[in-house]
């Protein structure tokens, strides 16, 4: 999906200037999330999750304001909306210092990439595991 060009100016924030281009990820616009619906158990959970595309929004908004670092945390977030909540965590607890070798980590990234997509997050985990190399934060192979 091609995204159009935002001016923070005009299009910031997205809820108000631009709520045409707001969804979640299962397809339901931001404007269909009332109490009423909710009440009505016309709105799930799942309904509540945010969508990749409006992470991919968000990150242009950041990026077009000078902010390039909160930019690549949003874009990565958009992809972790792929991965379970379950494996999310997962590998968060992978990346806490000593919880994993340089291969489990190298694997994770494989996975993060091949499996989801996800060229961001597998950069991310790459980075972490070259790093923990340099400074002894990594787990030792039993």
């Amino acid at each position: 999906m091609t995204h159009p060009k935002l001016d923070p100016v005009h299009d910031y924030p997205l809820s108000v200037k631009r709520p045409e281009l707001l969804y979640t990820s299962t397809g339901k616009h931001v404007a269909d999330l009332t109490m009423d619906k909710v009440t009505a158990g016309e709105i799930t959970p799942e309904d509540l999750r945010i969508a990749p595309e409006t992470l991919r929004l968000q990150a242009q908004i950041a990026e077009r304001v000078g902010r390039p670092q909160l930019g690549a945390n949003l874009r990565r977030a958009a992809e972790m909306t792929a991965i379970s909540d379950t494996r999310v965590l997962e590998i968060y607890n992978a990346l806490r210092p000593r919880a994993a070798t340089k291969e489990e980590l190298l694997e994770i990234a494989d996975e993060l990439e091949t499996t989801y997509a996800a060229t961001r997050l597998g950069a991310l985990v790459r980075e972490a595991a070259e790093v923990y190399e340099q400074r002894d934060l990594l787990a030792t192979a039993e």
